[in-house]
């Protein structure tokens, strides 16, 4: 391993995927795969072991799913950044994963477009949402923003009478 490598831990319960995963990697030479295990327990443990520079964590895992296996990851490995890899489209469940300190969502049918770019982004520090579920996101603060200034200006209303 060289000094300047990102160390990568992988996890998924699907084994296609680690391979779809080693082999964007590959297109980063600086990114180097230093576990994969396909269990959120045995994850949080790799991680504790391994404090690896990135985590890319997908969410319905066995024992110990990922957004569960996040919040302890963060306890044993604080410095580690999270990057969710999910085929899970909810807002709601992105939402979930973002809220345990996590730097990103990619959403699994958008990995060949999004995962080296979320991957980027997280390891910045910035935070990475895959297209399909930021449209989401930017309309529910739309419709919020709307139904607040809607909420303002019946306030208005009301007090000018």
């Amino acid at each position: 391993m060289s000094s300047g490598s990102i160390r990568v831990l992988v996890v998924d319960d699907y084994e296609p995927w680690h391979g779809f995963v080693a082999k964007v990697l590959k297109k980063q030479p600086e990114l180097e795969i230093v576990g994969r295990v396909c269990d959120g327990l045995v994850a949080v443990e790799q991680a504790e072991q391994l404090q690896p520079d990135l985590i890319l964590l997908d969410i319905g895992l066995p024992t110990l799913n990922g957004i569960e296996a996040a919040t302890r990851i963060r306890q044993f490995s604080p410095s580690s950044k999270i990057l969710f890899v999910s085929e899970n489209h909810s807002v709601d469940i992105a939402e979930k994963a973002l809220s345990t300190g996590a730097g990103g969502y990619v959403v699994k049918s958008d990995a060949g477009i999004e995962l080296l770019a979320g991957i980027q982004a997280v390891l910045k520090g910035k935070r990475f949402v895959s297209a399909s579920v930021a449209a989401h996101f930017l309309a529910t603060a739309t419709l919020s923003a709307a139904q607040m200034s809607l909420s303002w200006l019946v306030m208005l209303i009301s007090g000018i009478r």
